[in-house]
């Protein structure tokens, strides 16, 4: 019926329900053989011109694609965050823009949790200290008793408030459209985005990439932090200053970060972050999961068929 080009990684070999679905209903497959979840715009631009939809990693989807795509209909995000694709200008072409909320929501909430207790505790110092034949020990921190903040309150901030309940620890979160019946739920208390940064021990960034949100996390910002606090990152990379977050770690303003989002990705290796000390990065792997790749594939695929079928897809960004 239709061919389907997609650029999100290991899909032959992990998405195997959502491409037999895609075949299964009369489509061709274009799909990414390499281990990076993006093509280049060259890449693109070769094949572009008679494919009808598209499940994309963090590839940059813009109008100079769209003038060259006649056939696209759907652009399915294999994920949640959007902010790689011109939703606007999509609307215009008369491409419909979905994602697949929710179902990568786990993975990322567990990885944030892991990051919470790997910098907490200087797991990455003490395995390195290990690797040159050192047998250092390191007092670290516990959950129990810290404050934990969670900048925005969607689904992975909601996993995250769940699965700290058992910790011990006292969690606050602020939110554009604060739900305080929900966050109660969670026994989470709901402040002001200034509460968030400045009374938290450790802070969890779960907003998206916007022009506001654009280096949230600058000079100023790391300034108003508690200082001894650290810094979580699985969202966007955007949101925070490198440079700034670079100079709060080696001046002491913040204990530690762990991230895994950048503002240029991939992080080349003399990356000035790196070398910071009590910082733990890793690559953008937070939805990296087999389960992960199973929901989103499922429900992107399934997302795509609708559109081309003429239904209207569950998840749509730009209605």
């Amino acid at each position: 019926m239709g061919k389907i080009l997609i650029t999100a990684s290991h899909y032959e070999e992990l998405c195997k329900g959502a491409k037999q679905l895609l075949e299964e209903s009369g489509h061709e497959l274009i799909i990414n053989k390499s281990d990076m979840p993006y093509y280049t715009y060259e890449q693109i631009a070769q094949v572009i011109g008679d494919v009808d939809g598209a499940i994309i990693g963090l590839d940059d989807w813009t109008e100079e694609i769209y003038k060259i795509a006649p056939k696209l209909k759907v652009i399915a995000k294999f994920g949640v965050g959007t902010d790689n694709i011109d939703k606007i200008k999509a609307r215009e072409y008369g491409i419909k823009v979905i994602n697949a909320p929710g179902q990568n929501s786990n993975a990322v909430a567990e990885l944030t949790v892991g990051l919470m207790i790997g910098v907490l505790r200087g797991l990455i110092p003490l395995h390195k200290k290990m690797e040159n034949g050192e047998w250092v020990r390191r007092v670290g921190y516990e959950i129990k008793g810290k404050t934990i903040g969670l900048l925005g309150f969607g689904a992975i901030a909601r996993l995250v408030a769940e699965k700290l309940m058992n910790f011990g620890a006292e969690v606050i979160a602020s939110d554009l459209y604060p739900d305080a019946e929900l966050a109660s739920r969670c026994n989470v208390t709901m402040v002001s985005q200034k509460e968030v940064m400045t009374k938290s021990d450790l802070v969890s960034i779960h907003i998206p990439a916007t022009g506001e949100t654009h280096h949230l996390f600058d000079d100023a910002a790391f300034r108003m932090m508690k200082k001894g606090a650290y810094l979580i990152n699985c969202a966007r990379g955007s949101i925070i200053d490198t440079g700034a977050l670079c100079r709060a770690l080696k001046d002491g303003r913040i204990a530690g970060a762990a991230l895994d989002a950048f503002e240029a990705e991939p992080l080349m290796k003399d990356a000035e972050i790196l070398k910071c000390g009590n910082v733990i990065c890793t690559p953008h792997t937070g939805a990296e999961t087999y389960e992960a790749y199973t929901n989103v594939s499922m429900c992107t695929a399934q997302g795509v068929i609708d559109v081309l079928e003429g239904r209207e897809p569950q998840f749509c960004t730009n209605r």
